[in-house]
């Protein structure tokens, strides 16, 4: 069995490592850590918790051991995802290099450019930092990356999910060409591969396990839910997930719950608090000094819960996690695997649960696609709310469907339509027949209604034979009336147009022979 001391590592990093506690490297460690000490360049592709980290800060902090930085110029420089996974990256360097000499600088937002501003014109041996904090420090003219012989991108599949990909590139452009590069993952999409490809030089790919598998470790379940009631399913589910954690009792020691939105970690948090569930969030709209200290609460075992968006996924090294909570089915398969990895970390053991509910089964068929595997469907506990449970009084029958056609708004028929007109018309009485010499009285013969199509005027309008002309018998009194300044008294217009008018029907016709 490999040991550390068989690596060739510097004694000081092999005294660090002895003090915290590792006796037996991992494989990703034994895998890539040889040729890294080489100085070739390193692809490695391992499942998350194996110990990616110590895989490159070991072999770096061998390598640095010699030489001294400049000021704004960084010797070697990682590139992190996510501020919690640099900070992380910080730690362990501080626990493998404390032996040593050697400068770090930590650059993430949430943090005064000032304070880092006065590490970086101290001249660090490395830099470690987030891309975007990165680019802020270098065209502000405080930082310089041509003196930069190691370079690490931890976790690219992350960088890729984040957009930070052009960034990656930017970056790689303002290294020299000379660098050693050390890029690490745990699944492998074409994209990574096609930049693998661009900047790494004939690289020593190490692959302990096939891109996006999980831990044999963890044990994996997922139970299908379904509310009640549509306006009941958000409370119902977190009912069920107090449920699935008493159900666990002691074996629950701590727990990860990962939520979709950021918005939904705050509501579960808040729901936990409420029922005696010591639990609180974590992600990336809180403050960075609240985060860092609700994750450094989780660390040392004061709180139990963890509620986080997937922040808190990639990376992050949380001792004795005994279980992982999925809340919400992950949108990227990918997540899944990141996600549960929180838990059965160095070889201990570990529970990953998951709640799908009906919109959520295509995600859960795509994670189940990439893990080349079908999750266990676990058993719902007892009590647990269903369909089954609405009272009968407030089940509602369920409203037809409009669907719009040209003959009308919104109606459709059915598949009953002749019928139904047949029952109508049978239904309707039969006109009265008339004798043939009856005379017709076209005064009280009612006119038929007259139907239009879709946008005429009038829609059921009656025909009630030709229209009035004019105003009619029923002119109001102040529009028939006006004043005649010369005789002084009203008018009658309405008696006045009666007689011109009888005066031009007096007149002969003219025949059209005679014009």
């Amino acid at each position: 069995m490999t040991k550390f001391s068989d690596l060739n590592l510097d004694k000081k990093v092999l005294k660090a490592v002895e003090e915290t506690g590792y006796e037996t490297p991992t494989p990703i460690q034994a895998g890539a850590i040889p040729p890294a000490l080489e100085g070739r360049d390193v692809l490695g592709i391992a499942q998350t918790g194996t110990g990616k980290t110590a895989g490159f800060t070991l072999p770096m902090i061998s390598m640095l051991k010699r030489g001294r930085a400049r000021a704004r110029m960084p010797r070697s420089l990682v590139l992190a995802p996510t501020r919690e996974l640099a900070a992380q990256v910080a730690e362990n360097f501080d626990a493998y290099s404390k032996h040593t000499k050697l400068t770090k600088a930590l650059l993430i937002g949430g943090v005064s450019f000032k304070e880092q501003d006065q590490l970086i014109d101290k001249g660090v041996d490395v830099l470690i930092a987030t891309p975007g904090r990165l680019l802020d420090h270098f065209e502000r003219g405080k930082l310089i990356l041509s003196d930069v012989k190691i370079m690490v991108v931890d976790e690219a599949d992350r960088m890729l999910d984040m957009g930070f990909i052009p960034d990656i590139e930017r970056i790689f452009g303002l290294t020299p060409f000379t660098r050693q590069t050390l890029f690490f993952s745990a699944t492998m999409a074409p994209e990574i591969e096609r930049i693998t490809n661009t900047f790494l030089s004939n690289p020593a790919k190490v692959e302990v396990a096939r891109a996006a598998t999980t831990n044999t470790n963890i044990t994996q379940s997922v139970f299908m839910f379904k509310g009640s009631r549509r306006d009941r399913q958000d409370s119902e589910k977190r009912k069920l997930l107090r449920q699935l954690i008493d159900s666990e009792g002691d074996a629950c020691r701590n727990g990860i719950i990962f939520c979709n939105r950021k918005m939904d970690v705050d509501i579960v948090a808040k729901s936990m608090k409420k029922y005696g569930l010591d639990a609180a969030p974590i992600h990336g709209d809180l403050d960075q000094s609240k985060r860092m200290e609700t994750l450094a609460a989780f660390r040392d075992g004061s709180l139990r819960f963890l509620v986080a968006s997937d922040v808190a996924a990639r990376g992050l090294d949380v001792p004795n996690v005994s279980h992982v909570f999925n809340y919400d089915v992950p949108s990227h398969a990918e997540d899944y695997v990141h996600r549960i990895g929180r838990t059965g970390r160095a070889g201990n053991t570990g529970t990953a649960m998951m709640i799908c509910i009906p919109r959520d089964e295509k995600n859960l068929a795509d994670i189940e696609r990439l893990v080349e595997m079908e999750i266990p469907k676990g058993t719902l506990p007892e009590g647990s709310p269903t369909q089954d449970d609405v009272p009968t009084e407030a089940k509602t029958e369920e409203k037809p469907k409009r669907s719009r056609t040209r003959g009308g708004r919104g109606r459709k028929k059915s598949d009953d339509t002749d019928v139904a007109e047949q029952t109508e018309t049978a239904a309707a009485p039969k006109p009265v027949e008339k004798p043939a010499n009856a005379e017709v009285d076209v005064a009280k013969e009612k006119p038929q209604t007259e139907r239009r199509g879709r946008g005429g005027r009038g829609r059921g309008r009656q025909d009630n034979g030709p229209k009035v002309a004019g105003l009619g018998d029923h002119t109001p009194t102040f529009i028939a009336l006006s004043f005649d300044e010369r005789r002084g008294h009203p008018v009658d217009l309405i008696t006045e147009a009666a007689e011109r008018d009888e005066a031009e029907t007096l007149e002969p016709e003219v025949s059209d022979e005679e014009e």
